[in-house]
């Protein structure tokens, strides 16, 4: 693989391409690609681009997984990993930002949209990755630059140096000035710029920018500060090494602009990644590793199964990786290196080995999983994992053949270990099998990625709602089983008192027989057939907030037994719950929703469009500009509540939630819950 080198001076650098969908990551990965050489032909986008190279991505003409891809370009290794845009598949890009040397945030030249580069902004600042703002599809700006890197510097919270000013022609951006360089350059379609004088009519311009550019560098350097009170003008060393240092201290994010469509602009920013983006050394300290050592040590950004069996995509944050070698979790557990790949897209290239800043696949870790730290045993130690995304969504999912269930539980363990962000549960109640995820996009492409891989035909819709029932007055009730078939028979004879608890308080079992009516040893059978009950009320929901005590019965010597005493318990809570004034709950959820302070009043309507109560809304701590909305929403309306906060924010907001309380349903709402759950358990 790629060595250190004089002329860069770096060694392999890791980089990732993230922003918002729509941008043009993929299309700038394609243009890097072909400038590189690494590609002859760039492919069209969504059917023969290295990115998207999915039938899921294809499908939905959209990224939906991280890609990779290796290119050499002026003698230096570069590793690009193209992330997803939409916010569905952002833990696809939180698992690959771990390791980076330095990220490209990619947006279009267009102010409305801005709001959606916050939270990724905020990511990469809270993890501290280096990033620059790369504005593409610059020739269809409509506004001044200015304008926009106003609008963007309202999102981020730090500063943005612009690096290149605009030249236009004819209302269309035909070149730029690069501030640093102090030079001007001419567009040429598919080609590299054309290097030019800087127009006269941009004299003024240009001065005022570079200005502008050199103070915002003098705010972390005293010396170019001096230099620019003393109207020195600082030699271009001197502002690369102020643009490399503070972008690695992430004191600042350079602006360049260009269209990767036409490969403008694209030389350019490679040139700033070659020269200004950190090395390896700083990635691994950031996740908590120490210099130094030839001991190999990498983390698993990626995991996927290939036609070859599983791979694991890995940053190499220290020392020599070869075939073969035996590499330790944190847990003590071994595997082995089989075979190592060097990665274009889908297509895996075989290498010998590996060093430090280097991106490779290894073929076979079956144990590990993305976001593992793997090292020589001698070396080994857990780095920091990437945050895992709270869900949002949830469908219930099962194979279309009950014959494929075992088939399945393979198939979305294999669809995991590749989107973590993908979680999973089985319901025992209502006996369902639920994924949880980002949003409906995202799991209808789990689902669609288990159809194509496995083979699996499956069916999916909303869960069930976790409703309960409760009481509403007391009764007396006997239950008295007796059966007589030949030799013993079977007989128990209880008498329960049933009563409502105040709500939370759960179950009550109380013994109150005296005179031993109910033998003693009895006695756990009846709170047993009582527990049983539970499960399923009259209305045909579990049973909570009910108190019940045994205060009579009678036995038999002969006949009364575990099993007798259980179905009496059972008969006597079937006949008394139904004279108990019997009623729907339905839990209620603790909501926080996170939306962009101008949209506040717009997710307030939706709140109580969905019979939520507001509890109230208060600045969104670390967020200018964002609020946090809190409220209590019954769990039902919960699942497409994602959908209309995104709708409604240009896909910015987001919300967490957790169980609060159960409140009771009645009405049309609580008679079609209970029609439900009817329905469904008659086809299960």
């Amino acid at each position: 693989m790629a060595e250190k080198n004089g002329k860069g001076g770096h060694g392999p650098r890791c980089v990732a391409l993230v922003g918002p969908q729509g941008g043009g990551k993929t299309s700038l990965l394609e243009s890097m690609l072909w400038i590189t050489g690494a590609i002859t032909r760039k492919g069209t986008h969504a059917q023969s681009t290295v990115g998207d190279a999915s039938a899921e991505a294809r499908e939905r003409m959209m990224s939906v997984e991280v890609t990779a891809a290796t290119t050499n370009y002026l003698g230096d290794h570069f590793s690009f990993l193209d992330c997803p845009g939409s916010i569905e598949f952002q833990q696809e890009t939180l698992n690959a930002l771990s390791g980076v040397d330095a990220a490209v945030v990619v947006t279009e030249p267009d102010p409305t949209k801005v709001a959606l580069l916050q939270p990724l902004l905020k990511r990469l600042s809270d993890l501290g990755v280096p990033h620059f703002l790369f504005v593409n599809k610059i020739d269809k700006a409509q506004g001044q630059l200015r304008d926009l890197l106003s609008a963007l510097q309202s999102v981020s919270s730090r500063p943005l140096v612009l690096r290149q000013v605009p030249i236009w022609k004819d209302g269309i951006v035909s070149g730029f000035v690069d501030l640093a360089l102090e030079r001007a350059f001419i567009y040429r379609e598919h080609a590299a710029s054309e290097v030019v004088a800087i127009p006269s009519e941009m004299a003024d311009r240009e001065h005022e920018a570079r200005y502008q550019m050199l103070e915002k560098l003098a705010d972390y350097d005293d010396h170019l500060m001096e230099e620019l009170l003393s109207d020195i003008e600082p030699p271009r060393d001197e502002v690369f090494a102020d643009l490399s240092r503070e972008l690695a201290d992430g004191l600042i994010v350079p602006v360049l602009i260009g269209s990767a469509e036409k490969d403008n602009g694209v030389r350019r920013l490679l040139k700033a990644l070659r020269h200004e983006a950190p090395d390896v050394l700083r990635a691994a300290k950031r996740q908590g590793l120490e210099a130094g050592g030839d001991d190999p040590v990498v983390q698993i950004v990626k995991t996927f199964h290939a036609a070859g069996g599983k791979m694991s995509l890995v940053r190499v944050l220290r020392g020599i990786l070869k075939d073969g070698a035996t590499l330790a979790r944190s847990d003590g557990s071994e595997e082995r290196a089989s075979g190592i790949f060097s990665m274009l897209g889908d297509k895996a290239t075989k290498v010998p080995g590996a060093g430090a800043g280097d991106l490779v696949a290894i073929g076979r870790l079956d144990k590990a999983q993305t976001g593992d730290t793997l090292a020589s045993p001698r070396a080994v130690k857990a780095l920091k994992r990437p945050e895992v995304l709270p869900p949002v969504y949830k469908l219930a999912i099962k194979a279309a053949n009950r014959n494929d269930d075992v088939k399945l539980s393979s198939a979305i363990s294999k669809m995991r270990e590749e989107d973590p962000g993908v979680g999973f549960e089985q319901i025992a109640e209502t006996h369902e099998s639920v994924l949880m995820g980002q949003g409906e996009v995202h799991l209808k492409t789990a689902l669609a990625r288990i159809e194509r891989k496995f083979g699996l035909k499956l069916a999916s819709h909303p869960p069930h709602v976790g409703y309960r029932e409760t009481i509403r007055k007391p009764t007396e009730q006997r239950g008295r089983h007796k059966k007589q078939s030949g030799g013993h028979g079977q007989f128990g004879d209880v008498v329960l008192q049933i009563k409502p608890l105040p709500r939370g308080g759960g179950f009550e079992f109380l013994d109150q027989i005296s005179g031993g009516v109910v033998p003693r040893q009895f006695i756990p059978s009846v709170e047993k057939g009582i527990r049983d009950y539970l499960h399923k009320g009259p209305l045909g929901f579990p049973v909570v907030d009910v108190s019940v005590a045994l205060t009579d019965g009678s036995s038999h010597s002969v006949d009364s037994s575990d099993a007798a005493f259980q179905m009496a318990a059972k008969i006597g809570m079937s006949e008394g719950m139904a004279n108990c004034s019997p009623v729907l709950l339905e839990p209620i959820m603790a909501v926080s929703a996170h939306t962009p302070a101008e949209h506040t009043a717009r997710i307030n309507q939706i709140i109580t469009g969905k019979r939520g109560q507001l509890l109230g809304f208060d600045g969104r701590e670390g967020w200018p500009g964002w609020d946090t909305v809190q409220a209590h929403i019954p769990e039902s309306e919960l699942q497409t509540f994602i959908i209309e906060l995104r709708s409604a924010t240009q896909g910015a907001a987001t919300f967490t939630y957790k169980f609060d309380h159960l409140a009771e349903l009645t009405g049309k709402l609580a008679d079609n819950a209970i029609a439900s759950r009817a329905q469904a358990a008659a086809a299960a």
